[in-house]
C-alpha cells in the first residue's frame, strides 16, 4: 500500500500518523511546500502579543519526529499536478528544481489555505502584513517591539482581526479596526453578540471604523505610513489584512474535482472527493455540516485533526464516517469571550426553517462572588419541537466553555426544554443555582 499526502499541516500529519499506527507496513509519503509541519496559525496572535516567546510551541510535532516513526515526510516540494486516471503526482523539489513524478494508491489532499489579499493599492509597503504563516509571524513580533510602532490598523473583524486586536492591545499600541461589513464576526454571530464585542473593543480604546472600505495604502520611502478608505485617511506605522482565507486547491482546475465556488474540496462523510481513491481535509476542504445537511466551508483546526485522524484510517482501507460539524468556536475580545455552535438566527433564515430564538441576560456566579460579570445567552430552535438548533453566548468567564454544552446538547438533539432541567454543575464561583443555560432552555417557548 502507497499512500500519498499532499500537505503536512494539522489534517495531513493527523492522517500520516493515523495511518502508521494503522499499517506498520504502509508505504506514507508527505509532500510539505514549506519547511514547517504540523503547524497551528490559531497560535501566531497571542504570539506576536508576547504571550508566549518560543515559536515551537505552534507545532505540534518536529519533522524529526514524523521521520523517525517512518513517515517518507519531504519538505520543500510542491505537487504541480495531479493525474487522477494514471493515480499519479508530478513533484518539484523546490531547493533543487528536479521535477519527477509519483504514483500512488490512496492519496490525500491537505494542502490548507492562503491568506485573501484584497484588491487594495499599497499592500507591498514595508511595514503591511498578513498573519497566517510561521514566517509572518516571525517578522511581525519584533518589529511590535520598537518604540516607532505606535499606531498600528487592522483590516478585517473575523476571528484572526480581533485576536490581532488583542494582541496590539496588550502590547500597548493604538489600534484602529476597519471592517467592510456593519458589524464584527457576521459570518458566525448575530447581532446580539456582535454588538457585545463592539462595545468592548470601544471601552477598551479601539478605534472601530464599520461599514467602511479600505481603498489604499500609502507612504514614503516604501513604507506605510497612511491608510485611505472611502470615509477618511488614517496615521498607520504598520497595517495587518486579516480579510480571510481561500484554500489551495487552483493545482486541481483540470482533474474535474467537486469544489465550491470558492475553491473548496467537496467531500463525503468518510473524507472522499468526488475522484477515485482521492480524500481531502482541512483548510483546503468542505465538512459536512450536522444541522445544515450540506457541506460548508468551515476551516478550523478542531475539525482538520479530526478528519485527518479518520482519514488516516480510511487511507489504509477503512470506512469510518464523520459524523458532522457544528462550527463550534470561540474567540477572546480583551475581557469579554464569546462562543457559538450550530447555526445562527442568519443561517436559520436563509435555510428556510421554522425556527424561534430567545436572548436572555445572565450572570457568570452568585451574586456574592467578587468579579461577577454578565452573560448574553441566545438559542436558535425549531419552533414546533423545540429541538435545539445553534447556541452562542458572550460576556465574562466561563461564556465560551457553555457552549461546549450546546454542542453536545445540539449533537444529542435535545430541545430547550431539556436544556431547561440539563444537570449542570453549581458552586457560587462557577454558576448560580439554575445556570445561564437552564434560564435559557426555560424562557424558550
Amino acid at each position: 500500500m502507497k499512500i500519498v499526502i499532499i500537505g503536512g499541516e494539522a489534517a495531513g500529519m493527523s492522517a500520516a500518523a493515523k495511518a502508521r499506527r494503522t499499517d506498520r507496513d504502509a508505504e506514507i509519503i508527505v509532500f510539505e511546500q514549506s519547511e514547517v509541519v504540523s503547524f497551528g496559525a490559531c497560535g501566531l496572535p497571542y504570539f506576536i502579543g508576547d504571550s508566549f516567546d518560543e515559536p515551537g510551541y505552534m507545532a505540534e510535532r518536529s519533522v524529526a519526529q514524523f521521520r523517525d516513526s517512518g513517515i517518507d515526510l519531504r519538505t520543500g516540494h510542491r505537487v504541480d499536478r495531479l493525474d487522477c486516471d494514471q493515480q499519479r503526482l508530478w513533484v518539484t523539489d523546490l531547493a533543487s528544481g528536479e521535477q519527477f513524478t509519483q504514483d500512488y494508491d490512496s492519496l490525500m489532499i491537505a494542502t490548507g489555505a492562503s491568506v485573501v489579499k484584497p484588491p487594495i493599492e499599497g499592500l507591498a509597503l514595508q511595514g503591511v502584513h498578513f498573519l497566517k504563516t510561521l514566517e509572518d509571524g516571525l517578522t511581525i513580533k519584533p518589529q511590535l517591539q520598537s518604540a516607532a510602532i505606535e499606531e498600528v490598523v487592522v483590516i478585517g473583524a473575523g476571528y484572526i482581526g480581533l485576536e490581532v486586536v488583542e494582541a496590539l492591545v496588550h502590547q500597548g499600541k493604538r489600534v484602529r479596526l476597519i471592517e467592510l461589513s456593519d458589524r464584527v464576526l457576521t459570518e458566525s454571530f448575530d447581532v446580539e453578540i456582535s454588538e457585545l464585542i463592539q462595545q468592548e473593543l470601544l471601552d477598551k480604546g479601539v478605534q472601530l471604523h464599520l461599514k467602511e472600505a479600505v481603498q489604499s495604502l500609502s507612504g514614503e520611502q516604501g513604507r506605510v505610513q497612511h491608510v485611505h478608505t472611502n470615509a477618511g485617511q488614517y496615521r498607520a506605522d504598520m497595517v495587518i489584512v486579516a480579510t480571510g482565507v481561500r484554500p489551495n486547491s487552483e493545482f486541481l482546475s483540470d482533474t474535474g474535482i467537486e469544489r465550491l465556488s470558492n475553491g473548496a474540496i467537496v467531500i463525503d462523510e468518510q473524507g472522499r472527493t468526488s475522484l477515485r481513491a482521492v480524500y481531502a481535509a482541512g483548510d483546503c476542504a468542505t465538512v459536512w455540516h450536522r444541522v445544515r445537511r450540506q457541506p460548508v466551508y468551515i476551516p478550523l483546526a478542531t475539525t482538520a485533526n479530526k478528519l485527518g485522524r479518520l482519514i488516516g484510517e480510511n487511507l489504509c482501507g477503512g470506512a469510518r464516517a464523520f459524523p458532522g460539524t457544528l462550527g463550534s468556536a470561540g474567540v477572546k475580545v480583551l475581557a469579554l469571550e464569546a462562543g457559538r455552535t450550530g447555526i445562527s438566527e442568519r443561517e436559520a433564515r436563509e435555510l428556510g426553517l421554522d425556527y424561534s430564538t430567545v436572548v436572555i441576560n445572565d450572570k457568570n456566579t452568585t451574586n456574592y462572588v467578587p468579579n461577577q460579570q454578565s452573560l448574553r445567552v441566545k438559542l436558535v430552535y425549531d419552533r414546533v419541537s423545540k429541538q435545539l438548533l445553534g447556541g452562542q453566548i458572550a460576556g465574562g468567564p466561563g461564556a465560551v466553555l457553555r457552549v461546549d454544552t450546546l454542542a453536545a446538547a445540539i449533537h444529542a438533539k435535545m430541545t430547550t426544554a431539556d436544556l431547561g432541567m440539563l444537570d449542570l454543575v453549581y458552586a457560587p464561583p462557577f454558576a448560580r443555582t439554575w445556570d445561564a443555560i437552564n434560564v435559557a432552555g426555560n424562557v424558550a417557548k
